[in-house]
């Protein structure tokens, strides 16, 4: 016993045959041990019958601190059935994959794509206990499949380091990222695919309460930021946030040329983890940031996260701008630029500002930026050209 916790190896079959010399072995063990914590080890348990399974209830009713680990998969499965998951914890044992010399072919938010062999990917999680976040992925990729976005579903989870991954199928996929670096003759076609995809996600109802809004993540940026604006410039760029509606359209939240994977000859979304629900704005300030906001004092930022130079950059955020609204008029263009730029500088300098971004002086462009716009802008609110037909 360790830390006042016991543990309690269990090992190949337990049936109607030896349940109950299990069990006078186990209650035996922890005979005048009462207020413990119990972890059932069963790395070398290989199937357990319903008579097992009623020596764990019995032993999860006197020690109700609980927890099973090291199940194998199809132990797990058993577990799951019968309800068990959701009375205790219960860990699977996972095969452990390295990531080392792998090639990067997408990155988001919260972890890398890696290209483990020719046929599979996996996706590590930046956060270290990523099984919750790796279900939440699973769950709302399941659900944008079904909605009609083609995607990978994930259908192994593995050990990658101290953390944890998510295997996916992805034949010689390669991200629009790659394309864009080695192949610019087909920046045009990376454009058009880039943007009809987006205009699918857009179009696409989500039913109530599946997915989270995203409208609430920028304006509490702007809330932390309002303040710290002149002239009252604060309050209406709060107001005009504030006017952008709830919508039921699905969002991607982190659409880049990194999460977007032609694997054969088909068009993929990857990193569905910040899927949800909102107005297009929202998006659009994402992939801004994305392809000027960070980068707009270093251009090595865009060049080290996406592979390829700050011009092309800047050309596809353009040229992708255009191609979603439907329109070559460059008035119209910039107008819903700096609609767009209003939420990306606010949630630029709140993310700098939490995450004591050591560029200072990036911060205060930002901030200079923003109070140059809001002047100019009345609303954040614009129609996009016959979306809903295009997509």
């Amino acid at each position: 016993m360790e830390n006042n916790k016991v543990i309690i190896p269990l090992s190949g079959r337990i049936d109607s045959s030896n349940a109950a010399e299990t069990e006078a072995k186990i209650f035996s063990q922890l005979a005048g041990k009462a207020g413990v914590s119990i972890e059932i080890d069963a790395a070398d348990l290989v199937y357990i019958s319903s008579a097992g399974l009623r020596v764990i209830l019995r032993l999860k009713k006197a020690y109700q601190d609980l927890k099973i680990t090291g199940v194998n998969s199809e132990v797990y499965e058993i577990f799951e059935m019968t309800g068990f998951t959701e009375m205790m914890p219960v860990e699977k044992a996972y095969r452990v994959v390295s990531v080392e010399g792998c090639e990067v072919i997408g990155e988001g938010a919260n972890g890398k794509v890696y290209r483990i062999d020719g046929d599979n990917v996996v996706k590590t999680y930046k956060n270290a206990d990523a099984l919750k976040d790796i279900q939440h992925e699973r769950e709302v990729a399941r659900l944008a499949l079904v909605l009609g976005v083609p995607t990978a579903i994930s259908y192994d989870i593995v050990k990658v380091g101290d953390s944890y991954g998510s295997v996916f199928e992805l034949l010689d996929a390669k991200s629009f990222s790659k394309i864009l670096a080695r192949e610019p003759e087909r920046f045009d076609w990376c454009v058009k695919e880039y943007i009809k995809m987006l205009r699918k996600i857009h179009s696409i109802t989500v039913p109530e309460g599946k997915l989270p809004s995203i409208r609430e993540k920028t304006l509490k940026a702007i809330r932390r930021v309002k303040d710290t604006l002149p002239d009252g410039l604060g309050e209406k760029l709060m107001n005009m946030a504030e006017q952008i509606p709830e919508r039921d359209r699905m969002i991607h939240g982190d659409y880049h040329t990194k999460n977007i994977v032609l694997s054969g000859d088909e068009v993929l979304v990857i990193d569905m983890d910040t899927l949800s629900v909102g107005d297009p704005i929202f998006e659009l300030q994402r992939m801004y940031n994305s392809y000027v906001g960070y980068s707009e004092n270093d251009p090595q930022v865009v060049l080290k996260f996406q592979g390829f130079d700050q011009e092309t950059s800047r050309r596809f955020w353009h040229e992708s701008l255009a191609e979603y609204l439907g329109t070559r008029d460059e008035q119209k263009i910039k107008e819903v630029e700096n609609k767009v730029r209003c939420l990306s500088y606010a949630y630029l300098i709140d993310w700098g500002t939490r995450h004591d971004l050591e560029d200072k002086a990036l911060i205060e462009l930002w901030r200079t930026r923003l109070i140059c716009l809001l002047p100019e802008v009345d609303s954040l609110l614009f129609e996009v050209k016959d979306s809903e037909k295009r997509a």
